[in-house]
């Protein structure tokens, strides 16, 4: 996370860098780094939920000219939270942040905020490309460092601490990377990429030649993320270093300060004697404590990029996981999420821009969430852990569903619910290892997320049906994928005509549309319907145009209202929260369909939305245009209407009911004549979820 002030007090002073040229060598990549950077410098919304067909093309490019080069990117990804919780609280602060950035960007205000979905764009990129990658059981930034230092290469990232590890190939900060202007030399015709090089042995002779080895101490004692030190003002009041105005003064003044020391001991007893009393061993060891984050050795990594199984000391329980399930963790096929659920029973939900005076949009996907939590926690549990509590009491005073009423530990507690799907009433500590929820099972994990603009925690209980139950997740691997495409359906409690009915590249899309129909309030209109599945419909054409190398394929009008310049139209609220709806629903479908083996085709996250294209379709629906009049061409019109038709024929009145004979024969019926979808037309009717725009 980084040691504040340093990126800063480097910066100022270029000369503690020098020219590089990149090329013909390995290259450690920090992964959130670069999706930060990537997205954050190349002018990309971020007000209307994200461009993530735009930042697949920059990501693209990005190892394209890697590739150029010859340059052998290896990409190293953070997991989940730590587990000994020591920089917890910098990560709810960051978050608490976030809310206040997001509130600012949807009243037009400066902010910054990551789309939900640009770290599965951007994996998925990775994997087209066949770049390997790796994600780690917690923060990444040693992992990084030390499989730097096994093969002597340079580490590309924005996070200050490679600043303090000594790296042997050095540290090339993504800032100065110029990856876009990739320079051919004439005399070779070789390839590089023009670059500034850290080098910790160069930095320190900037400083009366100071011992390297004091570098983490300078990490420590300049605030990194989760130091702790009491002693440790007092300690700048005795030796008159500045406490306060720029952090970038601070590190001079600490550098400057250090360098007197011949090494680390010296230092270390000079910081003893000032601090005197019985705080004196306190300190000394804390700081030793701290400064072991940055004392490399083996990596831990090499040997997964050898093709054989990282070397972690997994926590419990991860080391007991089903092979499959941990392989996938370690491709970074399944989110941090599932870590931090397992280990932590804890989850922090990402900020989205939204409407900050209603419920978080991920209150919409709460029951999806309860779904994944029970598949993961009844594992969990039957692993033989038991009663798993985490000391945590607080109590709870609210009404909606997926929350817990009254006082309630976090652990495995009994509670009865009498009030329907989602909502639990009286979750305490009645000693139980296990509770009844409805038909099955019900476990606790500790949420934070968005109460109006401040970040809470909820517990919210877990979901184990009679269904997960019979499929538990060491079978998932098993048998034959309708089984687990029965229970996915039977989660987002979506009918199987969908899947038959919908292309099969957006058979998950649709599915997920379905139940963001029925879950996520009146709020939802036709409008919103029709430009979400333009904005599918958009993105697929452009897909199969790219493949196919040709002109054929067009929305021409789609795609002008897409590039449209100078758009300056104020946001609307409701369409930037009902997509923000959307978007958690579908976050939270596309791991639990990882989870199941994948029984739904795994969609292009780049080609599904964009948060241009749809928010200025919504204006242009309730301006009067049809729908159908935005896509020219009989495969993009038939495109929309199959998908259109898929999710509104499952969203009407009698979509719930069991099927008659009737209509089953109709089914078959369609089945022999090709799969013939039904028509579009009858919008009112089918329309009886949706609440249509007064405009």
């Amino acid at each position: 996370m980084g040691v504040q002030g340093l990126t800063s007090f480097v910066e100022r002073n270029g000369h503690f860098l020098r020219r590089q040229r990149v090329r013909d060598t390995r290259l450690v990549v920090d992964g959130n780094s670069l999706y930060y950077r990537l997205y954050f410098t190349s002018g990309l919304d971020q007000q209307h939920g994200g461009d993530y067909d735009s930042f697949a093309s920059v990501v693209l490019q990005f190892f394209e000219a890697l590739f150029t080069c010859h340059i052998q990117p290896f990409v190293v990804l953070d997991g989940g939270i730590d587990a000994s919780d020591k920089k917890f609280q910098t990560i709810k602060e960051r978050l608490q942040s976030k809310i206040r950035e997001a509130n600012n960007l949807s009243r037009d205000k400066n902010g910054s905020i990551l789309p939900l979905l640009t770290r599965d764009v951007f994996l998925q990129v990775l994997f087209s490309l066949h770049v390997p990658v790796v994600q780690c059981v917690s923060e990444a930034d040693w992992e990084i460092a030390a499989l730097a230092n096994q093969w002597g290469c340079p580490v590309l990232s924005s996070d200050s601490d490679f600043y303090i590890f000594d790296l042997k190939g050095g540290y090339l900060p993504i800032s100065y990377f110029q990856w876009s202007d990739v320079v051919m030399c004439e005399r070779t015709s070789d390839s590089y990429i023009p670059a500034s090089l850290f080098s910790v042995n160069k930095f320190c002779t900037q400083f009366n030649r100071m011992d390297k080895k004091l570098l983490p101490l300078l990490a420590v004692l300049a605030g990194n993320d989760y130091v702790g030190v009491p002693s440790v003002e007092r300690l700048f009041s005795a030796c008159q270093l500045s406490q306060g105005g720029k952090t970038s003064c601070r590190i001079e003044n600490l550098l400057r300060w250090l360098s007197r020391f011949k090494g680390l001991e010296q230092a270390l007893a000079e910081i003893e004697g000032q601090v005197g009393g019985v705080d004196r061993q306190a300190v000394r060891s804390q700081l030793s404590s701290k400064m072991q984050d940055y004392r490399l050795s083996e990596s831990h990594v090499a040997s997964f990029f050898a093709g054989g199984s990282p070397t972690f000391i997994l926590p419990y329980p991860l080391a007991s996981l089903p092979p499959w399930v941990l392989q996938a963790l370690f491709e970074a096929r399944l989110m941090p999420l599932v870590i931090n659920v397992l280990v932590l029973q804890r989850a922090l939900l990402s900020v989205q821009v939204e409407n900050s005076q209603l419920a978080s949009s991920h209150a919409g996907s709460v029951l999806l969430r309860q779904e994944l939590y029970g598949l993961l926690l009844d594992w969990k549990q039957r692993r033989g852990q038991g009663a798993c509590d985490l000391g945590r009491e607080w109590a709870y005073s609210t009404r909606g569903r997926g929350q817990v009423q009254r006082t309630c530990d976090l652990g495995w507690r009994r509670a009865h619910s009498t009030h329907g799907r989602g909502q639990v009433q009286g979750a305490c500590g009645l000693g139980q290892d296990q509770a009844t929820y409805g038909q099955g099972l019900m476990y606790v994990v500790e949420e934070y997320d968005r109460q109006n603009l401040d970040l809470r925690r909820s517990a919210v209980p877990s979901t184990v049906s009679q269904l997960v139950r019979a499929n538990p997740l060491e079978k998932m691997n098993e048998g034959p994928l309708e089984r687990s495409q029965h229970l996915l359906l039977n989660i987002l409690q979506v009918p199987v005509s969908v899947v038959e009915f919908a292309p099969p590249a957006l058979a998950l899309p649709a599915c997920v549309t379905v139940y963001w129909l029925r879950s996520c309030g009146p709020r939802i209109t036709q409008q919103h319907l029709q430009a979400l599945v333009l904005g599918m419909v958009y993105g697929e054409v452009c897909k199969l145009r790219v493949s196919q190398r040709g002109p054929a394929l067009s929305c021409v009008r789609l795609q002008r209202i897409r590039e449209a310049r100078g758009d300056r139209t104020k946001l609307d609220l409701d369409s930037a929260h009902v997509f923000s709806q959307w978007q958690s629903c579908l976050w939270v479908s596309l791991l639990l369909n990882r989870l199941l083996g994948s029984p739904l085709p795994e969609p292009d996250c780049a080609r599904l939305y964009s948060g241009t294209l749809v928010h200025r379709l919504v204006r242009e629906l309730r301006g009067g245009v049809p729908a159908e009049h935005m896509v020219e061409g009989a495969l993009p019109r038939q495109l929309y209407c199959s998908l259109f038709s898929a999710i509104q024929g499952a969203t009407g009145p009698a979509s719930s009911a069991p099927a008659s004979a009737s209509s089953k024969k109709r089914r078959r019926r369609r089945r022999r004549h090709g799969g013939r979808r039904p028509d579009t037309g009858d919008v009112a009717n089918r329309f009886s979820l949706l609440q249509l725009d007064d405009d």
